[in-house]
């Protein structure tokens, strides 16, 4: 039986699934020790719109990762996403006092930094450092005890709906469970699946779950950019449903067994049995008709994120190319597809630097989950920058903001 105080698990409250992930803390890192799934009931698109559907799921998924780790499972990191979800970039300066950057200048020049006016029903979920500027002198990533006198910091801001995050906390909380920490899900993913190599040189990661797609650009070894889209593998369900007249719970079967996102790689003999709506007899379709309905959906959703790519103006610092995870890019021929419009080198990202039950977790849909495990154990080690078992987040939003600030730090 693991150690309870060495667990840390991971909530991955998704759109089509919630996923509990318990990681036990080894000297050689972290190995995954159980984990635990139940289709998800309360949300859409990301967000929290059940309260009691989303209890009772959160229930089942820890319950049956409890029952795997043979341990009680009392606090959790949880993943947060939605179309509510906003990141942009801002700047702060500040005079360095004694001519030799303090931790107290760097916090300082990230609260300039975040000072900037955020919407009464809005909430910062993360301050992310960038880089830091000493007098003129860029690209540094940590600054202490550097001598100038003048310090800049680059900051990612990362914000979600007030309610949005209370729900997910609220649901939590009635599973039972303290929230130590909310996080941003594809910044999560990242943690499990991205190589700092690929940080460093330029990466796009997407993540396309059941209700959104989430987008993460990483350069030169820190987070430039986030956007969430309200488009992901529930749009291609309902496609098929409605394309091969068929009721959505078998839609969602067929996509996973027999989806393809390329047309090219189906063989014309091939050919599926489509349950019919009503108690009408099952129908025998070519496989082909089916990636006729899914190609165009899953191109449709890769020229969304390039758009944002290109809006953001982050298209030609990605040389490391594409990173897909998510449930939805199991499916054959996404990699292919993304391939054609991003015209990059694109890779199913399934989690990594893990020990365990590897098996068990490697794919892309437990991802988030396992990024959650991996995020919050890096907090952990940062002694006496993190704060956890804050049962009420949002109490007290002096606390809060002294948290996110240190969170880096």
């Amino acid at each position: 039986m693991a150690k309870q105080g060495n667990l840390i698990v991971g909530l991955d409250i998704g759109t089509t699934k919630i996923c509990a992930i318990v990681g036990e803390v080894t000297e050689e890192g972290i190995d995954v020790v159980g984990i635990g799934t139940h289709p998800s009931k309360g949300l859409r698109k990301g967000v929290v719109i059940n309260i009691d559907s989303t209890v009772n799921s959160i229930r089942k998924a820890v319950e049956e990762a409890e029952l795997m780790a043979g341990c009680q499972i009392t606090k959790v990191f949880a993943g947060i996403a939605g179309g509510h979800i906003k990141g942009f970039n801002s700047h702060g300066v500040i005079a360095v006092k004694d001519g030799e950057v303090s931790e107290h200048d760097i916090r300082r020049v990230i609260d300039a930094a975040k000072a900037v006016a955020i919407p009464l029903d809005r909430e910062v979920i993360h301050v992310i450092p960038q880089e830091f500027i000493v007098d003129d002198q860029g690209g540094i990533l940590d600054p202490l005890g550097m001598s100038g006198v003048r310090l800049e910091a680059k900051v990612h801001i990362v914000t979600g709906a007030v309610t949005s995050a209370q729900n997910i906390i609220r649901s939590a909380n009635r599973a039972g469970l303290d929230v130590e920490d909310i996080v941003l899900q594809q910044l999560a993913s990242s943690e499990a699946t991205l190589s700092p190599d690929e940080k460093e040189l330029g990466v796009a990661l997407v993540d396309i779950g059941g209700g959104t797609t989430d987008i993460a650009v990483f350069h030169g070894g820190s987070l430039k950019h986030t956007a969430v889209l309200a488009v992901g593998g529930n749009n291609i369900t309902s496609d098929i449903a409605v394309g091969l007249r068929t009721p959505m719970v078998e839609a969602e079967k067929i996509k996973r067994k027999y989806g393809c996102a390329l047309t090219s790689q189906i063989q014309n003999e091939e050919t599926i049995e489509v349950p019919c709506v009503g108690g009408r007899k099952p129908r025998v379709l070519s496989r082909k008709i089916l990636g006729e309905i899914i190609e165009p959906r899953v191109q449709e959703i890769f020229e969304l994120v390039q758009h944002e790519l290109v809006q953001a103006g982050y298209d030609g610092l990605i040389a490391s190319g594409v990173v897909l995870t998510g449930g939805a890019v199991i499916m054959d021929g996404v990699p292919e597809l993304a391939e054609q419009v991003f015209n990059l080198p694109v890779r199913r990202g399934t989690p990594r630097g893990i020990g365990g039950l590897v098996d068990v977790v490697n794919s892309p849909m437990y991802a988030t989950g396992v990024g959650l495990v991996l995020y919050g154990s890096r907090q952990q080690g940062t002694e006496g920058r993190f704060r956890v078992g804050e049962k009420n987040l949002f109490a007290k939003v002096v606390k809060v903001f002294k948290r996110w600030v240190e969170e880096f730090f």
